[in-house]
This record gives structure tokens, sequence and C-alpha cells, in this order.
């Protein structure tokens, strides 16, 4: 066998863990965006109290 040609199983191991972590990142990243984009895209609710009490004008 030549031993040029084998691959290290060391090295092959670090390739996949590199690729692994870039690819969680870039996951979480386009996760992040997706979400912010989703609450932009969210019209704002009108802040309207759902209980409204009269003033009176009473002295204390």
């Amino acid at each position: 066998m030549n031993p040029d040609r084998e691959a290290d199983p060391a090295m092959s191991r670090l390739l996949a863990a590199a690729l692994t972590v870039a690819l969680a990142a870039a996951l979480a990243v386009g996760a992040a965006l997706g979400v912010v984009a989703l609450l932009e895209a969210t019209p704002d609710q009108p802040n309207t109290p759902l209980i409204t009490y009269e003033q009176t004008d009473q002295g204390s």
C-alpha cells in the first residue's frame, strides 16, 4: 500500500467536525434572520384597553 494515498482518520474527523460547526452556525444565523423577518412582517397590534372606567370628578 502507498502511505501517501491513505486518509488520516484524525484529519477526516477534524474536517467533519469543522463542517458540522460551520453548518450549525449557518443554520442558527438563518433561523435567527427568519425569526426577525417573521416578527417584522407581523403587523403591530393596537394598544386599546379591554376595560375602560369612567372618570368622575370627585374631590378627596
